[in-house]
C-alpha cells in the first residue's frame, strides 16, 4: 500500500493510524475529545511521540471519560505531572483539565461537539495535500474562538492538524492509496 511521505515505516502504530483512522470523518464526542486533548499535547513535539504515548494517556486520564478529567483535582495533577508514561508539562495538564471544562461547555451550547465544529464547514469535508500548509483560514477561526471560550494550546497550527485527524481536512497525498479511494471512505 502507498501511502502519504509522513509515515514513520518503522513504527506500526503510526501506520494503523494513517491508514485507519487520520482524515477519517469523526462525529463521536469520546473520540473528538480525546484527539482534542491529545492534540494540545502536540504543541512543540511530533504528533508521533504523542501518538507512542497514547494508551499511557488513555490510562492516565480515565479514558478520556470527560465526566472524570473535569473533577481532577490537585492530587490528580501531581499524579499526572509524576507519570512517565506520558508528557508531563505542568501547562499542558493544567490545560487539558480547562480545555475539557471548556469542552463540556461547547457541548451544552450546542448539543455535542461534533454540531460545533462541523458546523464550520456545515458538515463538509474540505480536501487539500498535507504539503499545502499548516494553518489556514478555517484553522485560525476556530483556534481564535476556542482561545476566545479560554482553552489553551490550541494555536492555529495544533487546530488545523486536529481538523484533518478527525476528517474535516482530507489532507492525504497524491501518492498515497487512501486518498486514491477515498469515495470509499465517505469523503
Amino acid at each position: 500500500m502507498n501511502r502519504c511521505a509522513w509515515v514513520n515505516m518503522k513504527n506500526s502504530l503510526y501506520i494503523q493510524y494513517h491508514d485507519e483512522e487520520w482524515g477519517v470523518p469523526q462525529h463521536e464526542d469520546k473520540k473528538l475529545y480525546e484527539l482534542l486533548i491529545l492534540e494540545s499535547f502536540q504543541a512543540g513535539l511530533s504528533w508521533e511521540c504523542v501518538l507512542n504515548k497514547r494508551e499511557a494517556f488513555r490510562e492516565a486520564y480515565d479514558d478520556f471519560q470527560i465526566e472524570k478529567v473535569i473533577q481532577y483535582d490537585e492530587e490528580k495533577k501531581q499524579e499526572l505531572l509524576a507519570n512517565p508514561s506520558i508528557i508531563r508539562n505542568k501547562l499542558k495538564v493544567n490545560a487539558s483539565i480547562k480545555n475539557s471544562m471548556i469542552f463540556k461547555e461547547i457541548q451544552q451550547e450546542y448539543g455535542s461537539f461534533d454540531a460545533y465544529i462541523w458546523g464550520y464547514t456545515h458538515g463538509k469535508i474540505i480536501r487539500e495535500d498535507y504539503t499545502q500548509r499548516t494553518t489556514s483560514p478555517l484553522s485560525d477561526h476556530i483556534s481564535d474562538d476556542l482561545k476566545k471560550c479560554g482553552m489553551k494550546f490550541v494555536g492555529s497550527t495544533i487546530i488545523y492538524s486536529y481538523l484533518q485527524a478527525i476528517g474535516i481536512i482530507n489532507a492525504h497525498g497524491k501518492e498515497c492509496d487512501c486518498c486514491k479511494g477515498e469515495n470509499e471512505r465517505g469523503t
